[in-house]
């Protein structure tokens, strides 16, 4: 009660106020860390997922380090090899690569590096001791100068790259044992104890690499290159399709796109990843020579370099559709109606030039060697007719011609592969005939409103980019000053043309796909017979 009747007064204690907004802060943080933990573990298991290879590599490069320190761990084999033992482990963390292959590569130049370093620092210790007590500090000091300064150069020599980290072996295994031997006062004895430490750990670490589950670079090498067909088809075929049916409706920003990353193409990225492999081909070819024979590839001398040479060729194509996809996403474009006018030759081509990339690809998968001609000759065959197609309607790609209707094909003429010059200039003499007639017409009549009144009527209509280049509306022209009727049009007109010349650039990037095709089946065919696939006839 606070004093007057009918009111009440309630006290609300302080401290539990005090610990209600800490509490939730808590839950709160609680169930952030929460999440992001379970995000973390999520993307963990997608990335496992992804190459399970990863997760066996991780077990056995434990496996190899835990076989190695079972050495010191024990007591026997530590008094024979002391604290030098401790090289083995250090070799296992350095040698053990992803692939077969790459720790081959990489054991050898180890153990060539460190056998040369061992004789360089027993030669040295000996000259060194021979000149006396003064003199040693001095000559070991002026070898490990020359050493570094000449592995330093050596390992930059072009035809010596592959062999760099040899060179850096010969380096730090040599300071390190010239040093200490100086300091413990026997560096034959050092040399060899650590040689032997080296050699047990490259051992070690080759024999779980190749017995236990071996990840080879061969397959390595030969999944990549299928997958890279595959990426170049499906890629092409998205863009195609994406260019026939995009009618500017719904045209995001090119700015706003690229940095998501064309989320909506996911065979895009897949292409532009094949674009970025040549690095890894050239990577996984040359730790393959390192690999003996072994599953489908059972002969020595295995025609690797074969297999960049077409993922080189290979690239040379996804160029292409790299600048396709280059005209889908351009500011300026071909108008919709103008574009689905070719819809059917362009899609021909396109769908008989993703077969044969995909034909290639299963082969080279299967290790097959099949006969391409039948795909080729169809390859060419609607190459030829969208060239033909082009070529007799290059009038509809011209400023001169104005369509009725923007939603609709244009009008073709009516033809077939088999018609001769003389049909085709008769149907174009006809036309110019009719187009001729209508104009006399017209001229006889009551004039009805100008051609250019409902022309700017419709560019005002059109909000997106469709007929025009730069994008800018007739009203932005109108404001700029005192442009007159007879510059505007001219000049509006020839914007209209740049645009509609958009399908020419494209389809000439699509008939250089399927000419550099020609190369890829050539490649491909040359890689089967180096590799001596199993030949199959159609």
């Amino acid at each position: 009660m606070n004093g007057k009747k009918g009111s009440f007064e309630i006290n609300i204690p302080s401290i539990p106020k005090a610990k209600m907004p800490g509490n939730g802060k808590k839950s709160s943080g609680d169930d952030t860390a929460f999440f992001s933990c379970k995000v973390w573990i999520w993307n963990v298991w997608e990335f496992c997922k992804e190459d399970s290879n990863r997760v066996v590599f991780s077990l056995k490069v434990g496996l190899a380090v835990l076989l190695v320190s079972l050495l010191i761990l024990f007591q026997a084999p530590y008094k024979v090899f002391g604290t030098n033992i401790i090289w083995s482990i250090l070799t296992v963390a350095i040698v053990f690569e992803y692939t077969v292959g790459a720790t081959f590569n990489r054991g050898f130049n180890r153990a060539l590096g460190s056998l040369l370093a061992g004789i360089l620092a027993i030669g040295v210790a000996q000259l060194a001791l021979s000149t006396g007590r003064v003199a040693e500090p001095f000559v070991i000091g002026i070898s490990i100068f020359l050493i570094g300064t000449v592995t330093s150069f050596m390992k930059l020599w072009p035809s010596l790259v592959p062999y760099e980290y040899g060179f850096r072996v010969i380096l730090f295994t040599y300071c390190l044992i010239i040093v200490s031997g100086y300091r413990m006062g026997n560096p034959i004895k050092t040399s060899m104890d650590r040689l032997y430490s080296i050699a047990i750990g490259g051992i070690v670490a080759v024999l779980v690499n190749v017995l236990i589950l071996p990840i080879w670079a061969g397959e390595q090498l030969h999944k990549e290159l299928v997958a890279s067909f595959n990426a170049v088809a499906d890629s092409l075929e998205e863009c195609v399709r994406k260019y026939l049916q995009d009618d500017g409706s719904d045209h995001p920003e090119f700015s706003k796109t690229v940095m998501d990353e064309f989320p909506d193409e996911p065979a895009y990225r897949k292409c532009r990843t094949t674009l970025n492999s040549s690095a890894k081909l050239e990577s996984l070819a040359n730790s393959a020579k390192w690999e003996p024979p072994h599953g489908r590839f059972r002969h020595f001398f295995y025609p690797w370099s074969e297999y960049v040479k077409v993922g080189t060729v290979l690239r040379y194509c996804a160029y292409e559709v790299m600048a396709l996809h280059g005209v889908l996403h351009s500011e300026i474009q071909a108008p919709y109606n103008l574009r689905i006018t070719f819809q059917k030759e362009i899609q021909d081509a396109t769908t008989q030039a993703a077969e044969l990339v995909r034909s290639l690809g299963k082969d080279v998968s299967n290790m097959k060697r099949t006969l391409k001609t039948a795909l080729l000759k169809r390859v060419h065959s609607s190459t030829e007719q969208l060239q033909r197609a082009i070529d007799m309607h290059s009038y509809l790609l011209t400023s001169n011609y104005e369509p009725s209707d923007s939603s609709k094909p244009l009008p073709k003429l009516s033809h077939t592969l088999s018609s001769t010059l003389y049909d085709l200039s008769n149907q174009l003499a006809e036309l110019d005939k009719t187009d001729l007639d209508q104009t006399l017409n017209l001229t006889n009549q009551n004039p009805p409103p100008p051609q250019t009144e409902s022309y700017h009527e419709m560019m005002r209509k059109q909000s997106r980019r469709l007929h025009s280049w730069p994008s800018r509306e007739v009203d932005a022209f109108e404001e700029e000053g005192s442009f007159s009727a007879d510059i505007m049009i001219p000049r509006m007109k020839a914007l209209e043309s740049t645009a509609a010349l958009s399908l020419a650039t494209f389809t000439s990037l699509l008939i250089e796909f399927v000419a550099r095709l020609d190369h890829l089946v050539e490649s491909v065919d040359e890689l089967s017979r180096m590799a001596k696939f199993e030949h199959e006839g159609l």
